[in-house]
């Protein structure tokens, strides 16, 4: 009989920016692959509380949270909960990005036109926010001598991307700062990965990209000719998560349908 080595074998895991793309099929795949519990982030509670209620249906275990991952106060609060209800996180996928909360407020002017107001919402979930929700996740997978991190960065991190500066330098600095905690944690049995993901269908893409001859022009950058879908990421997001990839630690992995290469 063949054997599932994407097996989560009861593993606890916590997704942020779960209420709808990338993050909500992350939260549905872990519980059709053996999670014992998923803590199911948004920062929109009702979107939190209907992927969890599709966890449920599945037969795992669910949480729903809302929670502001630049806030740091409410992260601790968000991982009190997990502990509460399962003892605890195994997992932490950290899915929240883009322009934070509120898109609209993102400023699209040159860089050199910018104030510094203008970088918080790129800079506060990309990068704050992952270092917010590793520093609760880690002690006490140090404790356990076991536990997976996943950060969801851009291809913009990898390659660089013009009129996106702070967000491109946020998502490498994420990646950056994974790649150090991977050094750091992996004598605890820990690891710490990136996804790199290029154009994704996800709500905001799928909008950006409403207008037939934009999306045309966009996908000559890409090798294989179609947008990702949340289902591409998330399928590299479980591989992380499991113990399949027990020795793979500190990568940037890229999904991204060959808008840029990695050797």
């Amino acid at each position: 009989m063949a054997t599932n080595i994407l097996d989560l074998k009861g593993r606890v895991g916590l997704v942020t920016g779960a209420g709808q793309g990338v993050g909500r099929q992350v939260a549905l795949h872990f519980a059709n692959n053996g999670a014992g519990g998923v803590v199911v982030n948004d920062y929109v509670l009702e979107r939190a509380e209907a992927v969890a209620v599709e966890v449920e249906r599945a037969g795992c275990a669910a949480l729903a949270v809302q929670s502001d991952v630049t806030d740091f106060a409410s992260v601790a609060e968000m991982f009190e909960r997990a502990r509460d209800r399962f003892g605890g996180v195994d997992i932490l996928v950290n899915n929240a990005g883009n322009a934070g909360a509120d898109p609209r407020a993102v400023s699209r002017k040159p860089f050199w036109e910018q104030e510094p107001k203008d970088w918080q919402p790129f800079l506060g979930t990309n990068l704050f926010g992952v270092l917010n929700c590793v520093r609760m996740a880690v002690p006490a997978m140090i404790e356990k001598n076991y536990g997976k991190l996943v950060t969801v960065i851009s291809d913009a991190g990898r390659v660089g991307e013009p009129n996106l500066e702070i967000y491109s330098g946020a998502k490498a600095g994420a990646a950056g700062f994974m790649r150090a905690i991977a050094k750091a944690l992996g004598r605890y049995s820990i690891t710490a990965n990136c996804v790199a993901l290029g154009a994704t269908r996800t709500p905001a893409i799928a909008a950006a990209t409403s207008n037939e001859e934009f999306a045309k022009r966009m996908l000559k950058s890409y090798t294989i000719r179609r947008f990702g879908e949340p289902e591409d990421a998330a399928n590299m997001i479980l591989f992380l998560s499991s113990d399949a990839s027990s020795w793979m630690t500190g990568q940037t992995v890229p999904v991204n349908g060959g808008y840029s290469f990695a050797m």
